[in-house]
């Protein structure tokens, strides 16, 4: 397995960025209305590149195809699982020779409806009892959002079932502003 995490979303050159990267994926980063949309969408593709060529040794622009719940996957090389994922302090990208999900998020103050909508009863318990509930929470979230990712099914209605510790193994890496975790099959 290989992660790739960048902070580095101001430090390049964006134009340029967008001249090296496939057509598909330009068209993709252009609809971001603002710069820093653009930016992380750009910065993902640039690490999954650098991965795939560590990795695999492929050297050509990555073109995506999708399943039906929209999750992507590269164009003749089925062998190759990766998923990607960006807030505004980093971008994460994950490449594996099986099925995985990587999610990264900002920590930040939370809402109560969405922690009583997504998360069950022990893991409110662990959020409020917590000595840094908005970090516990973030974590707790991109748990379930690496999973499914992972899956490749979205967002439903059963979030708060979605933590299986006896079916994945989940890696969680805390930033003093952002937290990621790497959800793939035991």
């Amino acid at each position: 397995m290989k992660v790739l995490v960048s902070e580095e979303i101001w430090e390049f050159d964006l134009e340029a960025a967008l001249g090296e990267i496939s057509a598909q994926r330009k068209e993709q980063a252009l609809k971001f209305k603002h710069e820093l949309g653009q930016r992380l969408c750009v910065l993902a593709y640039q690490l999954l590149k650098q991965g795939l060529r560590e990795a695999y040794g492929i050297t050509e622009n990555p073109i995506f195809e999708y399943n039906e719940h929209g999750k992507p996957f590269i164009a003749g090389h089925p062998e190759i699982f990766f998923n990607l994922s960006h807030c505004k302090e980093a971008v994460a990208c994950v490449i594996n020779d099986q099925p995985v999900g990587i999610d990264v998020e900002s920590i930040r103050e939370y809402k109560e409806s969405l922690i009583r909508y997504t998360m069950n009863d022990n893991e409110i318990h662990e959020i409020e009892s917590s000595d840094d509930p908005a970090t516990t929470f973030i974590r707790l979230w991109t748990m379930k959002e690496a999973t499914i990712k992972l899956m490749g099914v979205g967002i439903s209605d059963g979030m708060k079932s979605v933590i299986d510790t006896d079916r994945y193994q989940y890696t969680t890496v805390e930033k003093p502003h952002y937290t990621y975790t790497v959800c793939m099959c035991v």
